[in-house]
């Protein structure tokens, strides 16, 4: 695949760890094309202490050089820098993605605390419902390879919107598959016998062979971390509904339940 594909990388230059960048160079060696970087540095200001006494929020010209030129120029890859002190956070990377033309956005993800529930903030969710393109939730220690791709989708869904978010995920399931080189598979949770999912509709409209189609009984996201671990999968991709769905609906729902279960790398697709 020729195509050179735009990735804009969120850098928070507060953390010690940039995790969203380490990631795109890793896998900008995967591929036989490599992406074009746009390297988007701002603070989360939900996140982050503010505070002068914060000593991360000052960093001078030679750690841009260390931490961000000096890593993409060693492994070939073109990119931009922009610096962003919006306090609008969300907004800020939304609308430069969009002016980018961004066909991912790379997105770091803190590693949950001891055994605490994982959390996001309001901002996170509104920027993931409200960006044109897929976002990549990158997460600390994760899989950095990509040979197992996850599909999270719900054949049961009803409603016009829902059947094309599956359609999304689906379209995206195997563009990024075939652009791995990985093995892609398919997940379809249910509560009751009676909202059991068409096997036969699945593998018709999924084009995946049945012995990589995932159906079972509990609630999506215990069945979607269940499948992950036992194919020890290196990403999950699933959906939301923001621009054209659910706007008003954010916390608590089962794309956040989903995003809390994983410990891997999870792909966002809005509608």
């Amino acid at each position: 695949m020729s195509k050179q594909q735009k990735l804009f990388v969120v850098v928070d230059p507060s953390s010690e760890q940039h995790i969203a960048l380490e990631r795109a160079i890793i896998i900008s060696k995967l591929k036989p094309t490599k992406p074009f970087l746009y390297v988007f540095v701002a603070v989360d200001h939900d996140a982050v202490d503010l505070r002068a006494s914060h000593d991360t929020l000052f960093r001078t010209q030679q750690w841009f050089i260390d931490t961000i030129r000096a890593p993409l120029e060693e492994a070939g890859i073109e990119y931009l820098i922009e610096v962003s002190w919006s306090n609008e956070w969300q907004k800020s990377i939304v609308n430069s993605a969009k002016r980018f033309g961004a066909d991912l956005i790379y997105l770091p993800v803190h590693a949950k605390q001891n055994n605490s529930r994982f959390t996001f903030s309001e901002s996170k969710w509104e920027l993931l419902k409200a960006a044109n393109s897929p976002v990549v939730l990158i997460r600390p220690g994760a899989h950095t390879e990509r040979k197992i791709i996850l599909a999270a989708i719900n054949m049961q869904a009803q409603r016009d919107v829902q059947r094309e978010v599956n359609r999304l995920i689906i379209q995206n399931g195997h563009f990024y598959a075939d652009l791995y080189g990985a093995e892609l598979h398919v997940v379809n949770g249910y509560l009751d016998s009676m909202n059991y999912p068409d096997r036969g509709r699945l593998a018709n409209e999924t084009k995946v062979p049945a012995n990589r189609i995932h159906v079972r009984n509990g609630y999506s996201s215990d069945v979607v971390s269940a499948v992950a671990e036992d194919i020890n999968a290196d990403l999950v991709i699933m959906g939301t509904m923001g621009q054209n769905g659910m706007t008003s609906t954010r916390r608590g729902n089962t794309a956040e339940r989903i995003i809390a279960a994983l410990d891997i790398d999870v792909m966002v697709i809005n509608h």
